[in-house]
């Protein structure tokens, strides 16, 4: 009999060997069948797809599997904590063919003078699908897949708190000079407790404290009649999350998608900025990189490029994407840099 771990490990493992395989056979297979229409020969056709198997079962073979052994076996790769190996090998082994795929099917109907596949949907619902899988999967791995999570999950994936408790956390000061201890008056000894601090005196206006809110997190936050809709999982919520990440890319990718898009030059700096903003997934989600990172390789270069979209082609992008391009990286350069200059890090100020 299977142990629950063992069976999950085998059920990660299939999904994600399954999203390596399948965009590249179907994305090949599509673009055989172009081949086929410019070339008129069934031969050509079979010899797209037999490259689509060779190279398939090569990276498996010599790529995949002692990958995976290296990491599930012998720990290899365990103090690796800014990047992860296993999404670095998936963009470079399965994202990067079928965009290059897609570019050089556009390219080959250019050239030959027709329209016969756009790709449609292929893109999003298939190749950008296969690496949200596999990201999901790889996030979800460390956490249960049965029961309630515990409080070290929720701990460790709670993207906010939930306030639950609120109480008044009396300074150090406050305390010492509550115990009689003489404590000094001058400016640069007051204690500040927390960055949200309000100052208040006692009736007889002895005592100085300072309040604060204690954050508590919670996935039941509520015990009333309603409960179950304030409940919150972790596990849950780094499906959204996931979801939400990519929602960017897939816009973009979306947009290449289009008949006078997909059939022009401008299909090539699409994807191409597409694939780098992809590759943040290397990064680990926790890690201070990620911020910069996809303000570098998503929001300033996606930001320029919709906006010459939106002049060659008219709106084939909504205005929103290039509004959220704009407000993300603003407020980056503005929290980040701005706010440690001397004009603006004065505590005074709103």
């Amino acid at each position: 009999m299977l142990s629950g771990k063992t069976v999950k490990l085998i059920l990660f493992e299939l999904l994600q060997f399954a999203c390596l395989c399948i965009p590249v056979f179907v994305v090949m297979e599509r673009f055989a069948s172009v081949i086929r229409i410019v070339k008129s020969s069934v031969t050509a056709y079979w010899l797209v797809v037999a490259a689509s198997v060779a190279y398939v079962a090569s990276v498996t073979l010599f790529v995949w599997v002692p990958l995976k052994y290296f990491i599930l076996k012998t720990q290899r790769f365990s103090e690796v904590t800014n990047w992860r190996p296993v999404t670095l090998a998936y963009v470079i082994l399965s994202t990067l063919p079928c965009f290059s795929i897609i570019i050089a099917s556009s390219k080959v109907q250019v050239d030959a003078g027709v329209k016969c596949d756009r790709f449609t949907e292929l893109p999003v619902s298939l190749v950008l699908f296969s690496l949200i899988c596999v990201d999901i999967v790889e996030k979800i791995r460390p956490l249960r897949l049965t029961g309630q999570a515990s409080r070290l999950e929720l701990d460790f994936e709670m993207p906010g708190p939930v306030l639950t408790h609120l109480e008044q956390v009396t300074s150090v000061s406050g305390q010492l000079q509550a115990n009689g201890r003489d404590v000094d008056a001058s400016p640069r000894s007051q204690v500040r407790n927390g960055t949200l601090s309000g100052r208040w005196r006692d009736a007889d206006g002895g005592t100085s404290r300072t309040s604060s809110t204690a954050y508590l997190y919670s996935s039941h936050s509520y015990s009333g009649p309603f409960h179950f809709v304030w409940i919150r999982d972790p596990r849950h919520d780094l499906f959204v999350a996931t979801f939400m990440f990519w929602f960017d890319t897939v816009e973009m990718v979306r947009v290449a998608g289009t008949d006078s898009v997909y059939y022009s030059a401008w299909v090539f700096p699409i994807y191409i900025l597409a694939y780098l903003s992809i590759l943040r997934v290397v990064i680990t989600p926790d890690s201070p990189l990620l911020a910069s990172s996809s303000v570098l390789s998503q929001d300033l270069p996606f930001l320029v490029v919709r906006i010459c979209l939106l002049a060659v082609f008219g709106y084939v992008t909504p205005i929103l994407y290039i509004l959220k391009n704009i407000f993300t990286a603003v407020s980056f350069m503005y929290f980040v840099f701005m706010t440690k200059l001397k004009m603006l890090n004065r505590g005074s100020m709103f």
